[in-house]
């Protein structure tokens, strides 16, 4: 393994890189923090400034949001009663599930050239 002949300096290279901080510096600190007045451009929701809302909006959206509860509330209710007064028996959901699988094996074997063979 051959060495160079002038090994670089080592007091030289810390004296660059002291003289090279302050910029550095300010390379890392520019556009890290925006002027509060100027708009910042697209920013997720994570990083916006949070904006208060007023009571108003406050009630406005609590009052959907328990509407909105309610009527899913209801839905359920509907969906359980509807199946409550003649249970499907469970064979019958069974007897189906496998004939819908042989009838998808079926049209597997239809679409497929394993006919021809």
């Amino acid at each position: 393994m051959s060495t160079p002949e002038e090994l670089p300096d080592p007091q030289d290279a810390l004296t660059r890189a002291h003289a090279a901080r302050a910029k550095m510096a300010a390379a890392l600190d520019e556009d890290q923090e925006p002027e509060p007045d100027e708009p910042a451009g697209w920013q997720p929701v994570w990083k916006r400034p949070r904006t208060p809302k007023t009571k108003a909006a406050k009630k406005l959206q609590l009052h959907k949001q328990r509407r909105r509860l309610q009527d899913a509330g209801k839905r359920r209710l509907a969906a359980g009663e509807s199946r409550r007064p003649r249970p499907r028996p469970r064979q019958n959901r069974i007897g189906n599930a496998a004939a819908r699988r042989d009838a998808r094996a079926l049209s597997r074997v239809r679409h497929s050239s394993a006919w021809l063979w």
